[in-house]
């Protein structure tokens, strides 16, 4: 078999959907009888029946894929968020978790405390407004913090101080997250990862939060002022652009 049809190259074009046919099929051409090609052909066929039951082929508001479940071999888990009572929150892993992680974590030391299901993470695609922000959590891609106390449709639910560190927040990400107090119908409990899939700048700020993560006075939970001039314009820059 040649190797540039190798197991390795053939899961990986499986795992990519699209591009898994002509791949296979290029490898078959080879070698119809060859035990290995069937080996990988049988691979590829459960690789996919078990994306069938996972990913749906639909998309969240921001661009990245909803999924039917949690907790299994898809890219949605269970995730502690660490320096507080939170133990299951289900999110999508890698940058995605970072981001929306280091949101909740700043909301917990800088504006309320949050206890356990405080915060609500990926739901169903059936359980949530497919058209709307909130199928961003469909995706993985989104967290409701204290749902409960932020009704859909109503703003003013935090003091003008808690809404500063809110933005300052969202400041520091530099766009990449977006709150739900922003949108037409507001849900201030919503924050959303605001890039679709493959943006560069999703991965590069997720890098820089795990460095800062290295440096003391710039982990979670140092004292932050919120009301310096630099910080202060960030924050209303942002607001005027993410309003819609």
């Amino acid at each position: 078999m040649n190797s540039s049809f190798s197991r390795r190259a053939l899961l990986g074009a499986a795992a990519i959907g699209g591009a898994v046919l002509p791949v296979l099929y290029a490898a078959s051409a080879q070698s119809a009888t060859d035990p290995r090609v069937k080996r990988l052909q049988e691979s590829i066929r459960r690789l996919r029946a078990r994306n069938d039951k996972i990913l749906t082929g639909r998309r969240s508001v921001n661009g990245w894929e909803m999924e039917r479940a949690a907790d299994v071999r898809g890219n949605i888990h269970s995730r502690s968020v660490v320096g507080t009572a939170l133990t299951v929150v289900q999110v999508r892993l890698g940058d995605v978790e970072a981001l929306l992680f280091h949101v909740v974590r700043r909301f917990h030391y800088e504006v309320e405390e949050l206890r356990a299901g405080d915060v609500v993470g990926w739901r169903a695609p059936s359980a949530v407004r497919v058209r709307e922000a909130e199928s961003n959590l469909a995706s993985g891609t989104a967290v409701q913090i204290r749902p409960g106390h932020y009704p859909v449709g109503v703003r003013g639910g935090f003091f003008p101080l808690q809404e500063a560190v809110i933005r300052d927040i969202l400041a520091s990400l530099e766009g990449v997250v977006r709150w739900g107090g922003d949108d037409a119908r507001p849900d201030e409990s919503l924050f959303s990862i605001d890039l679709p899939p493959g943006d560069a700048r999703v991965a590069e700020v997720a890098a820089r939060l795990r460095g800062a993560e290295e440096i003391p006075a710039e982990k979670v939970g140092v004292a932050v002022d919120v009301a310096a001039p630099a910080r202060r314009n960030a924050a209303t820059a942002l607001k005027q652009r993410q309003r819609r």
